[in-house]
């Protein structure tokens, strides 16, 4: 009798195991399957517009068919080894200008954190510089920097500093007052308040932060090489140098991949986010 209740118990288990497994699948289903669907419907609708610019404009170059974008993406001798070397130039100017920007952002931040004449006194410069229009500086940084590697990540620091400055500075702003408050009965200086209670609570915004400088140093990267087209040449150079062959296939390649390359580098953020603060805080 006794195995026989055993055996219940171990089919209950399984039964239970089966159906919670069930229920990751399902919900994991349906967090995919509507971007695929999108994806599907938008691939849909560029194979029409090609095709009207084919067949009815006589423009193909303009909007060259998806298969076309993917062969000189992935098989075409010439085009597809230089999309992968440029592919890598832009990337170590994007990681370079974000690392730059999470450096001098945070440090900022926390400056700022610090007392409310520090704030005013420099949380203005900082909406200054997000709001100076980088095309009309491109000439001054490259008479004084050059136009190579150096005024690529000066350009896409200015670009990705402020989301890690203004979130930064809201998180360690947010602490809750009563905790504030039992940290200053405590007797806790200014370093042990920043460190154990300010720059913990602060961990989420940081990392929204991140994410956004993350997707806005790849176009930092591409604005800059763009316009400094010395030195070693990036993504932005070969869609320039294909838009102007009228390479519409090659054009699309690189756009898709710079576009490829900021999705890479938000999600690499976003799970490092979930990693760092995911168990203690609901990290979207």
């Amino acid at each position: 009798m006794a195995s026989v209740d055993q055996l219940g118990v171990a089919t209950g288990r399984v039964a239970a195991r089966d159906a919670r497994i069930r229920r990751i699948y399902a919900r994991r289903s349906a967090q995919w399957w509507p971007p695929i669907a999108v994806l599907a419907l938008l691939v849909g609708l560029w194979y029409l517009v090609a095709t009207y610019y084919d067949r009815v404009q006589g423009l193909a170059f303009l909007v060259p068919y998806p298969h076309l974008v993917l062969k000189a993406a992935f098989a075409d001798p010439l085009f597809s080894p230089q999309l992968v070397q440029d592919l890598g130039n832009s990337t170590q100017v994007a990681l370079t200008g974000l690392v730059v920007a999470i450096v001098i952002g945070v440090a900022w931040a926390i400056l700022m954190s610090q007392a409310k004449w520090i704030e005013r006194s420099l949380y203005p410069y900082a909406v200054i510089l997000q709001c100076i229009p980088i095309l009309a500086l491109v000439p001054l940084i490259g008479a004084l920097f050059g136009y190579e590697f150096l005024s690529r990540v000066i350009v896409t620091v200015m670009i990705s500093i402020f989301p890690m400055v203004s979130n930064t500075l809201f998180g360690l702003q947010s602490v809750d007052r009563a905790q504030r408050e039992l940290f200053t009965l405590q007797g806790a200086g200014r370093w042990t308040t920043l460190t154990k209670l300010q720059f913990p609570a602060a961990l989420p915004s940081i990392f929204v932060g991140l994410r956004t400088a993350a997707g806005l140093s790849v176009i930092g990267a591409i604005v800059g090489d763009q316009f400094f087209q010395r030195g070693t040449p990036g993504l932005g150079v070969l869609i320039q140098v294909s838009t102007s062959r009228l390479n519409g296939a090659g054009t699309y390649a690189a756009i898709l991949t710079a576009s490829a390359l900021g999705v890479v580098v938000f999600l690499v953020f976003g799970l490092l986010g979930r990693l760092v603060v995911g168990k203690w805080y609901d990290f979207g």
